[in-house]
């Protein structure tokens, strides 16, 4: 901060990995704002052209190509992969980022803004014979081997990850937050407040907001499938697969909001509660003391668990 300067919030905007994104920063120092800001709009950009799976020649694509052989990662697929393998391992695989093939299978085989309804119904989706227990990582040579029928997909924890490491970027700054297209990474409090304001939006109303939240040094991530459906036959379909079934989640949530002490975990749980169900969702949040999460199911109710009353008051 530049001495005598009166702090200022500096934002930036862009687009990335399918989603509309930003980034704020508190600062008297207007020059160095904006070079973070176009270095987290850059980070942003890096990582989707590296995990993409709808770019044939992003190096994740590639990755999935080459089954059964060693192939040597950069640093950042590298990272999110062992993110994404960590989480599974926490979760027992309840969180799967080898569930391309029912993404797939389901109609979601390009970005969503060109996905369209289809007569045809959803293709079947075949058991694999590995699972991503069976992923070789070789930290010594950075080499990754995946089996031969299991490719990958790190949607499920890429964005909150990389908010994450954003919001490094900019907290030496000031208070700071980077919305990853709605995972959140929060750094600090602006002045006068309790934290930064969050608006949660109504599932039924996209436009509204369903609740105000006031976080700091946090993330918030929310998932659901109120937005990205599309029809294949006469079934409705969505982007969260069930890695039990390979196909879209049954469940009675339209959408999971999750405060978390960062912006990676909030991602995961969000996801994890959705696939769980209401009672089930709700009761994995209330056994993590550091969770709080606020439930929209599928009649519009809501259901709070006890902690986030706090944010929203």
């Amino acid at each position: 901060m530049v001495a005598g300067v009166e702090p200022q919030l500096h934002h930036v905007e862009f687009r990335a990995m399918g989603c509309q994104m930003g980034a704020w920063v508190l600062t008297g120092d207007a020059v160095c704002a904006r070079e973070r800001l176009n270095l987290v709009g850059a980070w942003m950009t890096l990582v989707d052209t590296t995990l993409s799976r709808f770019n044939p020649l992003s190096e994740l694509s590639r990755l999935n190509a080459q089954p059964a052989l060693p192939v040597r990662v950069s640093p950042l697929l590298w990272d999110a992969l062992t993110v994404a393998l960590d989480a599974a391992r926490a979760t027992d695989g309840l969180y799967d980022p080898t569930v391309l093939d029912g993404l797939e299978a389901a109609g979601y085989d390009r970005d969503f803004a060109v996905v369209a309804d289809s007569d045809v119904p959803a293709a079947a989706v075949p058991s694999p014979c590995y699972t991503w227990r069976d992923i070789q990582c070789d930290p010594l040579t950075r080499t990754v081997t995946l089996p031969l029928g299991l490719r990958l997909d790190l949607s499920g924890t890429a964005k909150g990850w990389a908010a994450a490491r954003a919001a490094d970027m900019l907290a030496s700054l000031g208070p700071c937050l980077v919305d990853g297209g709605g995972d959140l990474a929060v750094r600090g409090a602006l002045p006068g407040l309790d934290g930064w304001p969050i608006g949660v939006a109504d599932p039924d109303h996209p436009d509204a907001i369903l609740a105000q939240l006031t976080v700091q040094d946090c993330g918030v991530a929310t998932s659901g499938v109120d937005y990205r459906r599309w029809r294949r036959g006469t079934v409705e379909q969505h982007h969260i697969i069930d890695p039990r079934t390979r196909r879209p989640a049954a469940t009675d949530l339209r959408t999971a909001t999750v405060v978390a002490p960062d912006a990676t975990q909030a991602d995961l749980y969000a996801l994890l509660v959705v696939l769980l169900g209401r009672e089930r969702g709700y009761t994995l949040l209330a056994a993590h003391p550091d969770l709080e999460g606020l439930l929209v199911d599928c009649e519009g109710q809501r259901w709070l668990t006890p902690g986030m009353a706090p944010y929203m008051a």
